[in-house]
Protein backbone atom coordinates (compact mmCIF):
# COMPACT_ATOMS: atom_id res chain seq x y z
CA UNK A 1 0.00 0.00 0.00
CA UNK A 2 1.18 3.58 -1.06
CA UNK A 3 2.30 5.72 1.80
CA UNK A 4 1.53 9.15 1.62
CA UNK A 5 3.26 11.65 3.61
CA UNK A 6 1.09 14.77 3.59
CA UNK A 7 -2.18 15.87 5.69
CA UNK A 8 -3.97 18.86 5.35
CA UNK A 9 -7.14 19.87 8.10
CA UNK A 10 -9.01 23.03 8.15
CA UNK A 11 -11.95 24.02 10.65
CA UNK A 12 -14.41 26.28 11.42
CA UNK A 13 -16.33 28.25 13.94
CA UNK A 14 -19.23 30.07 11.95
CA UNK A 15 -19.81 32.84 9.77
CA UNK A 16 -21.78 35.61 9.78
CA UNK A 17 -22.24 39.45 9.35
CA UNK A 18 -18.68 40.56 12.03
CA UNK A 19 -15.99 42.43 11.16
CA UNK A 20 -13.22 43.56 13.92
CA UNK A 21 -15.33 46.62 14.89
CA UNK A 22 -17.67 43.85 16.07
CA UNK A 23 -15.56 42.16 18.54
CA UNK A 24 -13.00 43.44 21.04
CA UNK A 25 -9.46 42.61 21.01
CA UNK A 26 -10.07 40.42 24.19
CA UNK A 27 -12.75 38.29 22.24
CA UNK A 28 -10.46 37.96 18.77
CA UNK A 29 -7.93 36.64 21.22
CA UNK A 30 -10.09 34.11 22.82
CA UNK A 31 -11.12 32.73 19.40
CA UNK A 32 -8.02 32.74 18.23
CA UNK A 33 -7.04 30.42 21.15
CA UNK A 34 -9.79 28.32 20.49
CA UNK A 35 -9.22 27.61 17.07
CA UNK A 36 -5.66 27.39 17.42
CA UNK A 37 -6.01 24.41 19.92
CA UNK A 38 -8.60 22.67 18.38
CA UNK A 39 -6.76 22.52 15.17
CA UNK A 40 -3.77 21.46 17.28
CA UNK A 41 -5.89 18.68 18.55
CA UNK A 42 -6.36 17.84 14.32
CA UNK A 43 -2.93 17.89 13.63
CA UNK A 44 -1.59 16.00 16.64
CA UNK A 45 -3.99 13.04 15.17
CA UNK A 46 -2.96 13.66 11.40
CA UNK A 47 0.79 13.56 12.25
CA UNK A 48 0.82 10.40 13.88
CA UNK A 49 -1.01 8.17 11.66
CA UNK A 50 -4.46 8.54 12.56
CA UNK A 51 -7.51 8.86 9.49
CA UNK A 52 -9.82 11.71 8.58
CA UNK A 53 -12.36 10.28 10.10
CA UNK A 54 -10.45 10.57 13.63
CA UNK A 55 -8.90 14.05 12.81
CA UNK A 56 -13.01 15.10 12.14
CA UNK A 57 -14.35 13.94 15.29
CA UNK A 58 -11.44 15.01 17.97
CA UNK A 59 -11.60 18.56 16.98
CA UNK A 60 -15.24 18.85 16.57
CA UNK A 61 -15.53 17.23 20.26
CA UNK A 62 -13.20 19.61 21.83
CA UNK A 63 -15.41 22.51 20.53
CA UNK A 64 -18.29 20.81 21.43
CA UNK A 65 -17.27 21.39 24.72
CA UNK A 66 -15.78 25.15 24.21
CA UNK A 67 -19.16 27.50 25.32
CA UNK A 68 -17.64 30.03 22.71
CA UNK A 69 -19.08 28.13 19.93
CA UNK A 70 -22.76 27.27 18.81
CA UNK A 71 -22.14 23.34 18.97
CA UNK A 72 -22.47 21.21 22.46
CA UNK A 73 -21.60 23.45 25.72
CA UNK A 74 -22.20 26.87 23.83
CA UNK A 75 -25.70 26.15 22.00
CA UNK A 76 -28.28 28.34 21.73
CA UNK A 77 -31.75 28.43 22.94
CA UNK A 78 -34.57 27.16 20.86
CA UNK A 79 -38.16 29.52 21.22
CA UNK A 80 -39.15 26.99 23.89
CA UNK A 81 -35.87 28.11 25.97
CA UNK A 82 -34.05 24.53 25.08
CA UNK A 83 -31.01 23.42 23.45
CA UNK A 84 -31.63 20.83 20.22
CA UNK A 85 -28.49 19.97 18.71
CA UNK A 86 -27.69 18.61 15.23
CA UNK A 87 -24.74 17.17 14.29
CA UNK A 88 -23.28 15.23 11.24
CA UNK A 89 -19.95 12.98 9.90
CA UNK A 90 -19.01 11.64 6.56
CA UNK A 91 -16.22 9.51 5.59
CA UNK A 92 -14.69 9.65 1.90
CA UNK A 93 -13.25 6.42 1.50
CA UNK A 94 -16.22 4.14 2.49
CA UNK A 95 -18.92 6.92 1.47
CA UNK A 96 -20.72 6.03 4.51
CA UNK A 97 -22.00 8.95 6.73
CA UNK A 98 -24.19 9.59 9.79
CA UNK A 99 -26.19 11.92 11.61
CA UNK A 100 -28.38 13.55 14.24
CA UNK A 101 -30.96 16.07 14.36
CA UNK A 102 -32.58 17.24 17.36
CA UNK A 103 -30.89 15.54 20.07
CA UNK A 104 -30.76 16.40 23.85
CA UNK A 105 -28.74 15.74 26.81
CA UNK A 106 -25.74 14.38 24.96
CA UNK A 107 -22.52 15.54 25.80
CA UNK A 108 -21.10 15.43 22.23
CA UNK A 109 -23.66 14.85 19.22
CA UNK A 110 -20.41 14.57 16.86
CA UNK A 111 -19.79 11.10 18.11
CA UNK A 112 -23.10 9.99 18.21
CA UNK A 113 -22.90 10.89 14.32
CA UNK A 114 -20.15 8.95 14.12
CA UNK A 115 -22.18 5.63 15.98
CA UNK A 116 -24.69 6.23 13.21
CA UNK A 117 -22.30 6.01 10.95
CA UNK A 118 -20.17 3.18 11.93
CA UNK A 119 -22.92 1.02 14.35
CA UNK A 120 -26.22 1.31 12.47
CA UNK A 121 -27.55 -0.15 8.98
CA UNK A 122 -29.38 4.01 8.96
CA UNK A 123 -27.79 7.28 8.24
CA UNK A 124 -29.79 9.71 10.40
CA UNK A 125 -31.44 9.64 13.33
CA UNK A 126 -33.75 12.29 15.11
CA UNK A 127 -34.70 13.94 18.39
CA UNK A 128 -36.12 11.16 20.98
CA UNK A 129 -35.11 8.23 18.44
CA UNK A 130 -31.33 10.11 18.15
CA UNK A 131 -31.36 10.06 22.18
CA UNK A 132 -32.41 6.31 22.31
CA UNK A 133 -29.86 5.28 19.93
CA UNK A 134 -27.19 7.26 21.86
CA UNK A 135 -27.80 5.47 24.93
CA UNK A 136 -27.86 2.39 23.47
CA UNK A 137 -24.35 3.49 22.68
CA UNK A 138 -23.34 4.22 25.61
CA UNK A 139 -22.63 7.96 24.98
CA UNK A 140 -21.91 9.97 27.72
CA UNK A 141 -25.29 11.93 28.51
CA UNK A 142 -24.77 15.66 30.02
CA UNK A 143 -27.42 17.23 32.34
CA UNK A 144 -28.79 20.53 31.08
CA UNK A 145 -26.77 22.58 33.37
CA UNK A 146 -23.72 21.57 31.27
CA UNK A 147 -24.87 23.51 28.15
CA UNK A 148 -26.95 26.48 29.95
CA UNK A 149 -24.16 29.89 28.98
CA UNK A 150 -24.47 33.15 30.05
CA UNK A 151 -24.08 34.49 26.18
CA UNK A 152 -26.31 32.01 25.11
CA UNK A 153 -29.42 32.30 27.26
CA UNK A 154 -28.99 36.72 26.60
CA UNK A 155 -28.77 36.13 22.61
CA UNK A 156 -32.32 33.87 23.59
CA UNK A 157 -33.63 36.60 25.86
CA UNK A 158 -33.03 39.13 23.19
CA UNK A 159 -34.65 37.34 20.15
CA UNK A 160 -37.49 36.65 22.27
CA UNK A 161 -38.18 40.37 22.90
CA UNK A 162 -37.80 41.63 19.62
CA UNK A 163 -40.29 38.50 18.36
CA UNK A 164 -37.65 36.58 17.24
CA UNK A 165 -37.13 36.84 13.47
CA UNK A 166 -34.98 39.75 13.09
CA UNK A 167 -32.71 38.81 15.89
CA UNK A 168 -32.46 35.46 15.37
CA UNK A 169 -32.11 35.18 11.36
CA UNK A 170 -29.38 37.81 12.01
CA UNK A 171 -27.08 35.40 14.53
CA UNK A 172 -26.24 32.27 12.60
CA UNK A 173 -22.44 32.36 13.59
CA UNK A 174 -21.32 29.33 15.90
CA UNK A 175 -21.64 26.37 14.01
CA UNK A 176 -18.83 24.33 14.59
CA UNK A 177 -16.77 21.75 11.24
CA UNK A 178 -13.88 20.48 10.28
CA UNK A 179 -12.16 18.83 6.89
CA UNK A 180 -9.56 16.38 6.95
CA UNK A 181 -7.17 14.74 4.92
CA UNK A 182 -4.78 11.88 6.16
CA UNK A 183 -1.61 10.45 5.07
CA UNK A 184 -3.44 7.49 3.19
CA UNK A 185 -5.00 9.78 0.90
CA UNK A 186 -8.44 9.50 2.75
CA UNK A 187 -10.83 12.45 3.28
CA UNK A 188 -13.89 12.98 5.83
CA UNK A 189 -15.90 15.70 7.10
CA UNK A 190 -18.28 16.67 9.99
CA UNK A 191 -20.29 19.53 11.29
CA UNK A 192 -21.87 20.33 14.63
CA UNK A 193 -24.92 22.87 15.83
CA UNK A 194 -27.29 24.34 17.83
CA UNK A 195 -28.80 25.69 15.05
CA UNK A 196 -30.54 29.26 15.22
CA UNK A 197 -31.36 31.27 18.22
CA UNK A 198 -35.07 30.64 19.17
CA UNK A 199 -35.71 28.78 16.66
CA UNK A 200 -39.03 26.76 16.28
CA UNK A 201 -39.53 23.19 18.20
CA UNK A 202 -38.18 21.06 15.32
CA UNK A 203 -36.52 23.47 12.88
CA UNK A 204 -33.65 21.44 10.94
CA UNK A 205 -30.90 23.33 9.37
CA UNK A 206 -28.25 21.97 6.95
CA UNK A 207 -25.46 20.87 9.61
CA UNK A 208 -27.19 17.59 10.19
CA UNK A 209 -28.36 17.03 6.36
CA UNK A 210 -25.49 14.72 3.93
CA UNK A 211 -25.26 17.19 0.77
CA UNK A 212 -26.34 20.57 2.28
CA UNK A 213 -23.84 21.26 5.33
CA UNK A 214 -21.86 18.02 5.00
CA UNK A 215 -19.54 15.72 1.90
CA UNK A 216 -16.95 13.66 1.88
CA UNK A 217 -15.98 11.90 -1.02
CA UNK A 218 -12.19 10.65 -2.44
CA UNK A 219 -13.01 11.13 -5.99
CA UNK A 220 -13.61 15.38 -5.01
CA UNK A 221 -13.57 17.06 -1.79
CA UNK A 222 -14.41 17.02 1.79
CA UNK A 223 -16.76 20.30 2.73
CA UNK A 224 -18.31 21.61 6.06
CA UNK A 225 -20.63 24.23 5.89
CA UNK A 226 -21.67 27.43 8.00
CA UNK A 227 -23.94 30.01 7.53
CA UNK A 228 -27.91 30.94 6.77
CA UNK A 229 -28.99 26.78 6.99
CA UNK A 230 -32.29 26.84 4.60
CA UNK A 231 -30.17 28.53 1.98
CA UNK A 232 -27.20 26.00 1.98
CA UNK A 233 -30.49 23.61 1.75
CA UNK A 234 -32.13 24.97 -0.87
CA UNK A 235 -28.87 24.61 -2.74
CA UNK A 236 -27.12 21.62 -1.84
CA UNK A 237 -23.91 23.53 -1.21
CA UNK A 238 -21.96 20.17 -0.15
CA UNK A 239 -22.82 18.01 -2.89
CA UNK A 240 -22.88 20.84 -5.19
CA UNK A 241 -19.16 21.73 -4.82
CA UNK A 242 -18.59 17.87 -5.22
CA UNK A 243 -20.67 17.80 -8.82
CA UNK A 244 -19.09 21.14 -10.02
CA UNK A 245 -15.56 19.09 -9.98
CA UNK A 246 -17.46 14.98 -10.22
CA UNK A 247 -18.71 16.19 -14.02
CA UNK A 248 -18.11 20.00 -13.96
CA UNK A 249 -14.55 19.75 -14.36
CA UNK A 250 -14.21 23.01 -11.94
CA UNK A 251 -11.20 22.91 -9.35
CA UNK A 252 -12.38 23.02 -5.33
CA UNK A 253 -11.93 27.01 -5.39
CA UNK A 254 -13.93 27.33 -8.25
CA UNK A 255 -16.55 24.91 -7.45
CA UNK A 256 -16.68 26.82 -4.25
CA UNK A 257 -16.59 30.47 -5.37
CA UNK A 258 -19.33 29.19 -7.90
CA UNK A 259 -21.31 27.04 -5.07
CA UNK A 260 -21.34 29.94 -2.75
CA UNK A 261 -21.38 33.18 -4.54
CA UNK A 262 -23.11 32.40 -7.48
CA UNK A 263 -26.11 29.68 -6.17
CA UNK A 264 -26.67 30.48 -2.75
CA UNK A 265 -25.66 33.83 -3.02
CA UNK A 266 -27.94 34.93 -6.04
CA UNK A 267 -30.85 33.55 -3.96
CA UNK A 268 -30.02 35.92 -0.69
CA UNK A 269 -28.05 33.45 1.30
CA UNK A 270 -25.04 33.52 2.95
CA UNK A 271 -22.14 31.86 5.40
CA UNK A 272 -19.26 29.95 3.63
CA UNK A 273 -17.40 26.32 3.83
CA UNK A 274 -14.07 24.55 4.58
CA UNK A 275 -13.37 22.54 1.72
CA UNK A 276 -10.21 20.14 0.99
CA UNK A 277 -9.49 17.92 -2.34
CA UNK A 278 -7.73 14.57 -2.75
CA UNK A 279 -4.45 16.23 -3.53
CA UNK A 280 -4.86 18.43 -0.26
CA UNK A 281 -5.92 21.85 -2.03
CA UNK A 282 -7.09 24.14 1.09
CA UNK A 283 -10.35 26.35 0.63
CA UNK A 284 -11.95 28.43 2.38
CA UNK A 285 -14.76 30.60 1.19
CA UNK A 286 -17.70 32.68 2.41
CA UNK A 287 -19.79 35.71 1.62
CA UNK A 288 -20.39 37.00 4.43
CA UNK A 289 -18.15 39.33 6.26
CA UNK A 290 -16.42 36.99 8.81
CA UNK A 291 -15.97 33.66 9.44
CA UNK A 292 -13.62 31.63 12.26
CA UNK A 293 -11.52 29.22 10.76
CA UNK A 294 -8.19 28.03 10.69
CA UNK A 295 -6.41 25.31 8.88
CA UNK A 296 -2.81 23.28 8.71
CA UNK A 297 -0.53 20.82 6.57
CA UNK A 298 3.12 20.13 6.76
CA UNK A 299 3.35 23.51 4.55
CA UNK A 300 2.14 25.47 7.54
CA UNK A 301 -0.76 26.96 9.61
CA UNK A 302 -3.63 29.71 10.60
CA UNK A 303 -6.03 31.19 11.67
CA UNK A 304 -8.67 33.96 10.33
CA UNK A 305 -11.74 35.64 11.29
CA UNK A 306 -12.19 38.59 8.95
CA UNK A 307 -12.88 38.98 5.52
CA UNK A 308 -14.49 36.96 2.63
CA UNK A 309 -11.69 34.08 1.04
CA UNK A 310 -8.79 32.30 1.46
CA UNK A 311 -7.03 29.37 -0.34
CA UNK A 312 -3.87 27.78 -0.32
CA UNK A 313 -2.57 24.38 -1.87
CA UNK A 314 -0.81 21.41 -0.01
CA UNK A 315 1.29 19.49 -2.51
CA UNK A 316 0.79 15.85 -1.74
CA UNK A 317 4.07 13.99 -2.20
Amino acid sequence: MEVRRNWAIAIHGGAGHFGEEDLSAEQQAAYTASLSAALAAGEEVLQQGGTSVEAVETVIRIMEDDSLFNAGRGAVFTAEGIQELDASIADGFTRNCGAVTGIRGYRHPISVARSVMDSSEHVFFSGHGAGAFAAAMGHEPALDDWFFTEKAHKRYLRAKRRAAKTDALADKKGTVGCVALDSQGNLASGTSTGGMTYKKHGRIGDSPIIGAGTWADNRTCAVSATGWGEYFIRTGVAQDIHGRMLHGDESLVEACRSAIFDEMGELGGDGGVVALDASGTIALVCNSAGMFRAWSSPDGRGVSMFGTMLEGTVEVK
